[in-house]
């Protein structure tokens, strides 16, 4: 069991949102406080295969989402323990659990519920214009050794992808305008899918097909940048998103998944000096796209009802997706995941709530007492979402 494939999952239901799913934060000159609840579950249907749980500790891994000036997100609880919390290889925030259970034998299911506290900050993105940007030189080489080469999903070796890269480049040299260039080219000759594809696309497929959906876009403007030396990777989030209900199977039924008021983006990040890290948001931008530079501008990060959750920056994830897949397969194998985000109720000076949400705690309060008697809990890796890395993130806060 590869530790990628709840992450690759998550990719799959990506598609199911659209612009008009994004709610609009009610505020952008004040703090807003939500819970995420997130239940895994996992079952063996087989009459004879065995599911083994803790071969690696990824699989019994969760991310923590992250801490920056644009949120704060605390991790509550969990149904199993654990053990530790660090950083992973690329800098992600991390929780080790303590499986209870080590195997799955035929007809026995698991599962798990973790629980996060959110507080989404005020944001604001730096003045960004053309005639301000600097150019390919002024690029650090330590970014440009770390995020422009060939690894994971990147094809920057591909040849139809260089050509049609250095085509767009063309001679400029500032680095915002290649960027916007990429931008204007995706969104006039890629074209977001009429339904779901089941597996995330690699830049060449995306290239060819003329279509993917908002990790898909990403990856192929990642990739152009990459090819001609300009920083970038891969960052998704949860967006809040009050009336959005979505009960999805896919995956010849392997996997379901249910989403309360909460869905699943990807963006592109790339390095534009002066301005440092910039959200680069190829699907989700209200505003439109009648200037190319509101990717940058108005992409769904930049309000507060998105939450970052990790980024993807050496990870084959396509390839991991299309292994889960597999696994999953030939082993008759299952998957539920879960998840619900609930705004936390704020009182206004009159007594009334401001902001009109469910209760958290009553939900909260009734799953730990149902999660808590059921002996076998457990998770293998709450990964579900896309990888992050510590140093981008850590300019990207200093810039915006």
């Amino acid at each position: 069991m590869k530790k990628l494939l709840a992450l690759s999952l998550i990719l799959v239901v990506l598609s199911s949102l659209s612009v008009s799913d994004l709610s609009v934060a009610q505020s952008e000159t004040e703090n807003v406080s939500y819970f995420l609840k997130s239940t895994v579950r996992y079952s063996n249907p087989s009459s004879s295969r065995v599911w083994n749980l803790t071969e690696r500790e990824d699989d019994r891994t969760i991310s923590l989402f992250m801490n920056n000036s644009w949120q704060t997100v605390e991790f509550v609880n969990s149904t199993l323990p654990v053990e530790e919390i660090r950083n992973d290889e690329e800098g992600n925030p991390v929780a080790v659990l303590r499986f209870l259970e080590s195997v799955l034998n035929p007809g026995e299911n698991v599962s798990l519920t973790v629980w996060y506290h959110i507080i989404s900050k005020p944001r604001t993105m730096p003045d960004i214009t053309e005639s301000e940007s600097l150019n390919l030189t002024d690029i650090p080489l330590s970014l440009i050794d770390e995020y422009t080469h060939e690894e994971g999903p990147w094809q920057t070796s591909n040849q139809a992808l260089r050509e049609r890269a250095f085509a767009l480049k063309g001679s400029e040299t500032r680095v915002l305008t290649i960027i916007k260039n990429f931008v204007e080219w995706i969104k006039t000759h890629v074209s977001y899918p009429s339904g779901r594809h089941e597996n995330p696309y690699y830049p060449n497929q995306t290239y060819a097909l003329g279509e993917g959906d908002c990790d898909d876009q990403a990856m192929l403007l990642i990739t152009f940048s990459r090819i001609v030396g300009i920083p970038a990777y891969l960052q998704t989030g949860c967006i809040y998103l009050p009336t959005h209900f979505d009960n999805s199977s896919f995956w010849d039924g392997h996997v379901s998944m249910v989403e309360r008021r909460i869905g699943w983006h990807g963006w592109a990040v790339v390095y534009v000096p002066p301005w440092g890290w910039l959200p680069v948001d190829l699907t989700y931008v209200p505003e439109g796209f009648g200037d190319p530079l509101n990717a940058m501008k108005h992409g769904a990060v930049t309000k507060q009802d998105t939450i970052q959750y990790m980024n993807v920056t050496h990870t084959d994830y396509v390839a991991a997706s299309l292994e889960a897949r597999e696994f999953l397969a030939n082993n008759g194998f299952r998957v539920y995941m879960e998840d619900e985000m609930i705004q936390e109720v704020k009182q206004g000076a009159n007594g009334n709530p401001t902001t009109i949400s469910v209760d958290p705690w009553v939900p909260f309060a009734l799953t730990v007492l149902v999660a808590f008697a059921v002996v076998t809990s457990f998770l293998i890796s709450r990964r579900w979402r896309k990888r992050m890395v510590e140093e981008p993130l850590t300019q990207l806060d200093e810039h915006l």
